[in-house]
């Protein structure tokens, strides 16, 4: 019994740190690629409080779980779904940032400039906003893969919500910059965020 607790969390656990690591290591490089790395800083880490917060509940709630009720742990199909979703949020996000390039900020633009260019291919002709669709397939996906049934649904609420009140807000802006274009498009095409038009 004690093997089977030290593999599954040991597996689960490792795999968990690695999808974290991976991902915010990958951000701040892409961000120094893009950007150049004088334009980048630690926040380009995309690190916060809250997020801290959330990812030590997630941990606490795992350990609670493997102590008391490990047979929740060992749903493998579960698991290697949850993998799944960690690295196809993982692919949605990071074509979104590479195909939209320098037009792609982690801070929302709130003034046009020269530069500012109404990314609508490649990914972009399918989600209007793949760096949040794959943050939030990640994020669910994280907590499938640790078989956290709390966290799962604490996390997809919460950055769910995140992105509910965030799109519209940068999408005034966009309307803003591109006009019609920006209309058009946005019938178009699906936010890649559920249930927000």
């Amino acid at each position: 019994m004690t093997e089977i607790l030290s593999y599954t969390a040991s597996r689960q656990l490792s795999q968990m740190f690695f999808a974290v690591a991976f991902f915010h290591i990958s951000e701040y490089f892409l961000a120094a690629v893009i950007h150049g790395r004088s334009n980048i800083t630690l926040k380009s880490l995309l690190i916060s409080k809250h997020y801290i917060v959330a990812m030590l509940f997630s941990l606490l709630e795992y350990i609670i779980e493997i102590i008391f009720v490990p047979e929740i742990k060992e749903h493998w199909v579960i698991s290697d779904l949850g993998l799944a979703l960690v690295v196809i949020g993982e692919i949605v996000r990071k074509l979104g940032i590479i195909t939209a390039g320098t037009a792609f900020t982690h801070l929302i633009k709130i003034y046009h400039d020269d530069n500012h260019k109404l990314i609508t291919n490649g990914i972009y002709s399918y989600i209007r906003h793949p760096g949040y669709c794959g943050f939030l397939v990640w994020s669910v996906g994280t907590q499938i893969m640790l078989c956290n049934p709390i966290s799962l649904i604490a996390f997809a609420a919460v950055v769910w919500r995140f992105f509910a009140k965030r799109i519209p807000y940068e999408e005034f802006f966009l309307r803003q910059f591109f006009g019609t274009q920006y209309e058009q498009y946005a019938q178009r095409v699906a936010s890649g965020v559920p249930f927000v038009k």
